[in-house]
């Protein structure tokens, strides 16, 4: 009979660090998407300001 508890608060316990475990992975996966949001919009705004003054230089050198 104490056997049968053990498995039972076995799979508890293996049911609570798969939620601690997906928890984490989810928390990981959202600072990523956070940097890798950051990144794209650091690139975007490079490149419009490279854009926008390119006409600007090059009416300076001509």
């Amino acid at each position: 009979m104490n056997f049968c508890d053990s498995a039972t608060n076995w799979s508890e316990r293996k049911k609570f660090f798969q939620a601690r475990k997906l928890n984490f992975l989810i928390s990981v996966k959202e600072s990523y998407e956070r940097k890798l949001a950051a990144i794209t919009a650091s690139i975007s705004k490079l490149e419009e300001q490279i854009n926008s003054t390119k006409p600007n230089v090059e009416t300076k050198s001509t």
